[in-house]
């Protein structure tokens, strides 16, 4: 952390003198500063919002001139502590936010999706749509499949596909989320569904990667091609 802080701090101090949107990138000693840069910006970007920059700078210029601290260290470290506290009670206030606003809308999409033809919903809550029916024999969730699949969220934000990476995907049914594994069990071989999995059959509260938010409800097209 005090590495990270006196990496940034120093960046800070520099682009005080020169605008850092005109540093030079040509060097490997440039390029490995700014991958460091961006790195140890992420690493911050959370407490940001806190963050009180004439303090940080402060920190970071009697770091540099071998200054003694301005605190006594008992101090400074509980104050990091309930700062770090506040962050994280700030992220988890956010989540819940999100996760309101996601499950909302899920609804509102699920509900809509219900009324059209075709659409059948499971007593789970999981729905699905017959886009072309195979006439092979149905997985179970011991078994191992290879597909073709899209997944989108429901304002159409595709988070992964296996069309665009030219190739199709092979796992054990038992392995996805909820929601994706009982479709998959409804699929005979050499048929294409469309299921559209709530928050809670997906990955819930906790939500996964940076398109994934808390709750959000699914939106997948599958192609299932055999069962291995």
């Amino acid at each position: 952390m005090q590495k990270a802080v006196a990496l940034v701090g120093a960046v800070m101090v520099v682009s005080a003198c020169e605008s850092a949107a005109s540093a030079s990138l040509d060097t490997d000693e440039q390029k490995a500063s700014y991958a460091i840069g961006r790195d140890m910006g992420n690493y911050l970007k959370p407490s940001q919002g806190r963050l009180d920059m004439d303090a940080f700078v402060r920190g970071v210029e009697d770091a540099l001139a071998g200054s003694e601290a301005a605190l006594p260290d008992e101090e400074l470290q509980g104050a990091l502590q309930r700062f770090s506290q506040a962050i994280e009670q700030d992220q988890q206030r956010e989540r819940e936010e999100q996760a309101g606003k996601n499950t909302e809308a899920g609804e509102a999409y699920l509900a809509e999706n219900a009324a059209r033809e075709g659409v059948q919903t499971t007593a789970s809550g999981l729905q699905y749509e017959v886009l072309a029916e195979g006439a092979g024999p149905r997985p179970t969730a011991e078994d191992r499949v290879t597909i073709h699949y899209k997944g989108t969220l429901i304002d159409g934000t595709e988070f992964d596909s296996s069309y665009g990476r030219g190739q199709p995907a092979t796992f054990g049914v038992s392995g996805v989320i909820p929601g994706f594994s009982e479709g998959l069990q409804l699929m005979p071989v050499g048929s294409k569904y469309r299921f559209v999995i709530p928050g809670d059959l997906a990955y819930g509260p906790q939500g996964t990667g940076d398109k994934i938010g808390p709750d959000a409800t699914l939106v997948f097209e599958v192609e299932l091609l055999e069962i291995q």
